[in-house]
């Protein structure tokens, strides 16, 4: 069943969290969270990369003020996926080798219209037809989508040596077999800019192939030998350190409580009768911490103490 995600606030402010918050998130404890936030970190640094060099590609290709963000970057099922996007899109399936499954470059088929409109010398404007491309139409926006399919390969390196290879495009999302309706997918939501107006952009992964990699890239990378060598050089002489540095050692009867009026009427040959027993070794303590037991002596003409038991031993 799908359940609301839960929230940790007290119940007297759960009405002002929501509303500070916005709306529950709904949660299929059917299908629990797989992506960590290791790997959505791993993720982001990847696609940001993307995102980045996607934006040199369509200012180049279409000589017009552009620009592409990372926004989002959510596990969901592909039904999920399909349901999100427009009943008329235009979809550029890929391979994604060495993963199993295939992968999904989503553009919006009014931002691809005013792509073709630019790069074949128009002006690019909003109005743009809703319908599918020409053939000529299809071999212009086909250099781009190869040219962001090859930033994607660059960008994604670090986690896994993708090899996108375009085997079809669709304009109705329900038509395009890229999985199972219940398979968990990894959806990277991006926002372009063409001539400042807004266009969602995402890419769709399988996210059974992609999390083994992503495995790998977060597990800690192996210490060769050297670095084992000079990690010990370096815990020993920490050590060496730390034993050569002096502390403040006090050696102290135990406290004991006068009130306020004999403190205050003390004077010189008065003698105050301590608290500490006669028989009871001294403390010996550092910074108020009590580490050891002593009993007070002499060594020539210094004063000294014999450590004769510590608290550990009392016990």
């Amino acid at each position: 069943m799908t359940s609301p995600a839960i929230s940790g606030a007290r119940p007297g402010a759960s009405g002002r969290a929501r509303r500070r918050g916005g709306e529950p998130t709904p949660y299929d404890f059917r299908r629990p969270i797989q992506l960590s936030r290791e790997h959505q970190r791993i993720l982001q640094l990847g696609f940001d990369g993307f995102a980045r060099q996607a934006t040199t590609v369509f200012t180049s290709a279409l000589r017009s003020v552009c620009s592409v963000t990372l926004t989002t970057i959510d596990q969901r099922s592909y039904s999920e996926f399909v349901d999100s996007l427009d009943a008329t899109t235009y979809m550029t399936l890929f391979t994604t080798d060495p993963m199993p499954g295939r992968g999904v470059l989503d553009l919006p088929l009014n931002a691809v219209m005013s792509c073709v409109d630019h790069m074949l010398g128009g002006p690019g404007t909003a109005n743009q037809p809703q319908r599918p491309l020409t053939e000529i139409e299809s071999g212009v926006i086909g250099g781009l989508v190869d040219r962001l399919l090859s930033e994607m390969r660059y960008s994604l390196a670090a986690i896994v040596a993708l090899d996108p290879q375009v085997t079809g495009v669709e304009y109705s999302p329900q038509f395009a077999q890229v999985a199972g309706t219940a398979d968990v997918m990894v959806v990277i939501g991006l926002e372009l800019r063409i001539d400042d107006r807004p266009h969602r952009m995402s890419v769709c992964l399988p996210f059974s192939g992609l999390h083994p990699h992503l495995a790998a890239a977060a597990a800690p990378a192996p210490v060769s030998n050297r670095e084992r060598a000079q990690r010990a050089e370096a815990a020993a002489l920490l050590q060496a350190s730390f034993e050569d540095v002096p502390v403040d050692v006090s050696v102290r009867f135990r406290s004991t409580q006068v009130d306020p009026l004999t403190l205050s009427t003390l004077q010189p040959g008065d003698v105050l009768r301590l608290a500490h027993p006669a028989s009871a070794p001294l403390d010996v303590a550092v910074d108020d911490t009590l580490f050891a037991y002593a009993s007070a002596g002499s060594r020539g003409p210094r004063l000294a103490a014999l450590i004769v038991t510590t608290p550990q031993e009392n016990r």
